[in-house]
């Protein structure tokens, strides 16, 4: 088992949700450290939101391992719908089906 195959599986990690202030837009990520990422974002060090600033969390979710947390990001993100992300961030809970 290689190091990264190690750290995966101990490190947790979070699905996130921020909405832009300024846009109203929505951005989803995924981090072992959401409150760091929260603040790289808004300090304008994120390239794909940077034009966005401010932005304010609106959702997380732990999750085992960051691994995990990437992989509902991913399947978040094929979805590209905003109905579905103000759902989640309305009820506070993510409801997968299946694709």
């Amino acid at each position: 088992m290689s190091i990264g195959e190690v750290c995966d599986r101990i490190m947790t990690g979070y699905l996130y949700i921020l909405k832009s202030v300024k846009s109203g837009k929505f951005y989803t990520g995924s981090s072992d450290d959401y409150k760091r990422r929260l603040r790289e974002h808004n300090e304008g060090k994120v390239k794909s939101t940077k034009g966005k600033r401010t932005w304010e969390l609106v959702y997380k979710q732990l999750f085992q391992t960051i691994k995990e947390a990437r992989q509902a990001e991913y399947k978040l993100k094929r979805y590209k719908s905003r109905k579905i992300i103000e759902q989640i961030v309305e009820e506070q809970i993510i409801k997968f089906t299946r694709r």
